[in-house]
C-alpha cells in the first residue's frame, strides 16, 4: 500500500469506540440490525475457539460482556478472563452482566497502547475491534497480544475476512463503505496472516461465517 493511500486513514474516522445511545443499547441494536442473527453467530464463534476449562483469556475491547460470559462457560471451572474496556457505558453493562463471576475481571486499559502482561494467557481474543484502528495502532495491538500469550498460546481475531471488496456483492460494498468506517476497508484489503507472521505467529486456523466475509482467525505464538 502506497504512502499516499496510508495517509487517507485517520483514527478519528473509527467507529469502534462507541458511546451514548449506541453504547447504552449496543447488544439490542446488534440483535435488531442483524435480524436476530448475531447472538447465535457469536455463540458459534466462541464455540469454534475451543477453549478449555482452566484456561486464562485476555479479552481486548471487551464491550458489554456478552463475549466474556460465553467464554466463561467454557473455561470454568478454574479459568479466568481479564477483560479490557475503556467506554463508560460499555463498562457499566459489563460489570452488571458479570458481577456474579469473580473469575471475570474488568480493567480499564487502552488496547492500542503498551500493556503490562507478559506470557500470562492461553488465549488472547479480539472481536470486531482490530479493523477500527489505523495500521500503526494495529501493530501495537498485535505486539501486546504476542507479549501477553504464553509460548504456544493462541491469538484469536473475530473480524472481517480479507477479500477483494471491489468484486464483492453490492450489499457487502454498501455495508463496508457506507455503514462501516473507512478503516474497515483498509483492514479488509490487507493480509492479516502476513501481519501476524511478522509478529511471530503461525499455525493458522480459520472458520468462515456469513458466506466467508467474516472469519475467526487463530494463530499460535511460535517463539
Amino acid at each position: 500500500m502506497s504512502e499516499e493511500q496510508e495517509r487517507q486513514y485517520r483514527q478519528e474516522d473509527s467507529k469502534v469506540e462507541v458511546s451514548g445511545f449506541e453504547a447504552k443499547y449496543y447488544d439490542t441494536l446488534m440483535n435488531l440490525i442483524t435480524l436476530g442473527w448475531y447472538p447465535s453467530f457469536i455463540r458459534r464463534a466462541i464455540d469454534d475457539l475451543e477453549l478449555k476449562p482452566g484456561q486464562r483469556v485476555l479479552d481486548l475491547g471487551a464491550g458489554t460482556g456478552r463475549n466474556a460470559l460465553l467464554m466463561h462457560e467454557r473455561i470454568a471451572p478454574g479459568g479466568e478472563i481479564v477483560a479490557l474496556e475503556i467506554g463508560e457505558e460499555m463498562k457499566a453493562q459489563f460489570v452488571k452482566k458479570t458481577r456474579e463471576y469473580p473469575e471475570i475481571r474488568l480493567e480499564e486499559r487502552r488496547i492500542d497502547e503498551p500493556l503490562p502482561y507478559k506470557e500470562e494467557f492461553d488465549t488472547v481474543f479480539i472481536s470486531f475491534v482490530l479493523h477500527g484502528f489505523v495500521q500503526e495502532r494495529r501493530e501495537t495491538i498485535l505486539t501486546n497480544a504476542w507479549r501477553a500469550l504464553k509460548p504456544g498460546g493462541r491469538f484469536a481475531i473475530l473480524d472481517y475476512n480479507n477479500f477483494d471488496l471491489d468484486t464483492a456483492p453490492a450489499w457487502i460494498r454498501f455495508a463496508v463503505r457506507r455503514v462501516e468506517c473507512p478503516l474497515a476497508e483498509d483492514f479488509i484489503r490487507r493480509d492479516t496472516r502476513q501481519m501476524l507472521s511478522a509478529h511471530g505467529f503461525g499455525n493458522f486456523r480459520q472458520h468462515g461465517y456469513f458466506r466467508g466475509y467474516l472469519r475467526l482467525l487463530t494463530a499460535e505464538k511460535l517463539f
